[in-house]
């Protein structure tokens, strides 16, 4: 190659530079399945208030004798005599909420402990690791049991029992992350610069590190939702009368042999959900490999 002619392949380098990682998602069969799945649970949720049906915690005491799904009741009522569809549609306001507050609230936390722990080492890195141990030695639904149980149930406490659950688990991430990318040379470059230690940290490092951690959001809100379903069927999920998919799974199977809908319909919006942030992970992880 000529000089004449470097600059021109410079040119079409960059023409044919990859896409970013979003613009590629409609590529990956996976995670296009996942986002419909996500989708088609927000746009009913959001619908929920307009929707022709009864208020989730209205009780139709004629409807108790012939629970079943019917024209009336679309998915049936439940044993109180309250619609099953409103509730779940009103329930999945609930998780939707829940589920990505908490998970970003805990990675709110686990981020600057994991970075902190991995770019300054030492002793602030032996603390930060041996008090996530500590905290992660604990079986996560023990946890999560203890903690409810102790502050009570609340939205703010389920929370809090995440934050405290998964923060250690995602500082832990970022920390290996973190030490991956410690001494590279945009890194050192940069404390040539003399950059302070934030600017490193949270402008330097963490772009580079986003792919991996977007990943495992997608799958952690995944993780909450499970948690919440399971809180709920414990009894230590959101206060009642509430619509919670796991207080359904719950209140259902006292009639499940004969009434299997009061459980069945709840466990599978469950699923549903989870299931798409799951496969929008997979997809995620796919198409980063890719690169």
């Amino acid at each position: 190659m000529t000089a004449a002619e470097a600059p021109a392949a410079v040119a079409v380098v960059k023409e044919r530079k990859r896409p970013s990682l979003v613009a590629r998602l409609p590529t990956s069969p996976i995670a296009m399945t996942g986002i419909g799945l996500i989708v088609t649970w927000i746009i009913l949720a959001l619908i929920a208030p307009f929707l022709p049906l009864p208020p989730p915690n209205q009780q139709d005491y004629a409807s108790i004798a012939h629970p079943l799904p019917s024209a009336a009741h679309l998915l049936g009522v439940d044993l109180k005599g309250r619609d099953i569809l409103a509730r779940l549609l009103w329930g999945a306001r609930t998780v939707l909420t829940v589920a990505p507050i908490a998970a970003i609230s805990a990675y709110a936390v686990g981020i600057p402990l994991g970075l902190a722990a991995g770019y300054f080492g030492g002793k602030i890195d032996m603390l930060i690791s041996r008090l996530g141990d500590i905290i992660l030695s604990f079986p996560i639904i023990v946890l999560y049991v203890i903690l409810i149980a102790t502050i009570g149930p609340s939205f703010l406490n389920i929370v809090v029992a995440v934050v405290l659950a998964s923060g250690p688990g995602i500082a832990r991430i970022v920390r290996g992350l973190t030490l991956e990318q410690r001494h590279l040379d945009y890194i050192a470059a940069a404390e040539l610069r003399r950059e302070n230690a934030l600017y490193i940290m949270f402008v330097e490092l963490l772009p580079n590190c986003r792919g991996p951690l977007i990943t495992d959001f997608c799958l952690r809100v995944g993780y909450t939702i499970i948690t919440i379903g399971l809180l709920g069927f414990l009894g230590l999920g959101l206060p009642p009368p509430d619509p919670d998919w796991g207080t359904m799974v719950k209140e259902g199977t006292a009639m499940i042999s004969v009434r299997p809908h009061m459980s069945l319909f709840p466990a599978i919006a469950i699923v549903t959900l989870v299931l798409g942030f799951n496969l929008l992970a997979d997809g995620l992880r796919e198409l980063s490999l890719k690169d």
